[in-house]
């Protein structure tokens, strides 16, 4: 299993890596343009699965408007870019920031989730539970999903790179600290019912490797990206934001693990030997990333 998890996650790695350096180098001004479609193909992945957590259910979502509802919030949290490819030089830019067009996004999803609900109903019975799951799926793979998008479209294409980046690095990070560490030294549960292999040890291994990766983004990867030395904030900003990003994944684990063990699952699907499927590689991801948008904005780190 050890192995299967390493190999796929090399696989996993170097294609992101893949990925990012394309946006990195080869995106010129329109930066996001090569990670957007691989922001909406992992939505439709989550809703592919989170659907397939609910298959023997009676009031499961309606498969057509939960993809077309969880692509809407990550293709709106993208405006800016829309507006950069639209926009002739000199033009104004498109009002409104990335979080308020991906909000609007999940509000017209909801309320056309709703539409075709009233469209349909014949009966009662299931209305009610079945606008619940569609709404939590949009929110889950898709409004959550976004803040990835707005995270690469902060400040500029360099400092949204750092800020994107950034919060990949530490959550991952934190996600194999706990991992190998829980594998190592696990004595004490952390939710035995819930998530079984989880352990105290494992949160601890999890919150060092976390702050390793915040002196890492502090000291060399995020001055290299931003050639701004002095502005990327002070080391103890950077690793309040390492804790909190390391809180956030742990909760988003176990937030992942009750619509899995709540479907009577142990993983979301079986496609990515050792790792399970993209609910399960995402989740520590879904509640980071607005984590690490909100200490973006509110300037716990970056640019001075």
């Amino acid at each position: 299993m050890l192995k299967l998890r390493v190999l796929s996650a090399s696989v996993l790695l170097t294609g992101l890596t893949g990925l990012l350096y394309a946006d990195w180098r080869w995106a010129g001004s329109l930066p996001g343009i090569w990670l957007l479609p691989c922001a909406i193909l992992i939505s439709h992945l989550m809703a592919r699965e989170l659907l397939d957590l609910w298959r023997d259910r009676l009031d499961r979502p309606i498969a057509g408007i939960l993809y077309a509802g969880v692509s809407l919030p990550v293709v709106l949290a993208a405006t800016p870019l829309w507006g950069l490819l639209a926009a002739a030089p000199g033009a104004p830019g498109v009002p409104g920031g990335s979080v308020t067009w991906a909000a609007t996004g999940v509000l017209v999803a909801i309320v056309a989730v709703f539409a075709v609900e009233m469209h349909q109903f014949t009966q009662p019975g299931q209305a009610t539970a079945r606008l619940g799951r569609s709404t939590l799926a949009i929110v889950y793979a898709g409004w959550l999903i976004s803040f990835l998008v707005s995270l690469r479209l902060w400040h500029d294409a360099r400092w949204g790179m750092a800020a994107l980046l950034s919060v990949i690095l530490i959550v991952k990070c934190s996600d194999t600290g706990a991992y190998f560490v829980g594998r190592a030294l696990g004595r004490h549960w952390l939710a035995p019912v819930l998530s079984p292999k989880k352990t105290w040890e494992g949160v601890a291994g999890g919150l060092a490797a976390a702050w390793f990766a915040g002196g890492l983004c502090y000291a060399w990867v995020v001055p290299e990206l931003v050639a701004e030395p002095g502005r990327v904030g002070p080391l103890w900003g950077w690793l309040l934001y390492a804790t909190i990003l390391a809180v956030a994944g742990l909760a988003g684990d176990l937030a992942e693990s009750l619509l899995k063990r709540d479907a009577n699952r142990k993983d979301s699907s079986t496609w990515l030997p050792g790792l399970g499927g993209v609910l399960d590689l995402a989740d520590s991801l879904t509640l980071a990333a607005p984590a690490a948008y909100a200490c973006w904005a509110g300037g716990l780190i970056g640019p001075r």
